[in-house]
């Protein structure tokens, strides 16, 4: 097997392993212990429903398993902002001042020309909206790049 290491987005509540269970309608199996702290984790970033109280995917996750893969969506670095930022989401920063600045990932796509010979394509970028309500191209300052107060919106 090879090694991965992922970005999703989900929802996620702790529960114990034998209110999963009950949950979904099982029965513990004798081998497992119902007392076993965990999460009982949504996916919504896809996959079909698996239970009809839920619109994602259903499972649950050990404690220490969920803890070493998820973090929550507000006191992250940015790199794990950028990533969410790929999939979809806004991210801002708490330390910003200006009310209701986020940025957005935008795609590559389309082409531009300048009075070339030929058209020049369009690369991906980060976007900003600003506290006056406008979008502007965004550059991260060597402050921006090392907090990790980094929230999803």
């Amino acid at each position: 097997m090879k090694h991965y290491i992922g970005v999703k987005e989900i929802n996620a509540k702790p529960m114990k392993r034998q209110a999963y269970n009950d949950l979904r309608g099982w029965t513990l199996p004798a081998m497992e212990n119902g007392d076993d702290d965990g999460y009982l984790v949504e996916y919504i970033d896809g996959g079909q429903a698996n239970t009809p109280d839920f619109k994602g995917y259903v499972s649950w996750s050990p404690k220490y398993v969920f803890e070493r893969a998820y973090k929550r969506t507000e006191g992250l670095t940015f790199g794990l902002a950028l990533e969410l930022l790929k999939i979809g989401n806004k991210a801002a920063r708490k330390g910003w001042n200006g009310y209701g600045m986020w940025l957005t990932y935008i795609p590559a796509g389309g082409e531009v020309s300048f009075g070339t010979d030929q058209p020049l394509p369009i690369l991906p970028w980060v976007g900003m909206k600003t506290a006056d309500d406008k979008f502007v191209p965004w550059l991260a300052s060597q402050t921006d790049l090392l907090s990790d107060d980094w929230e999803i919106l």
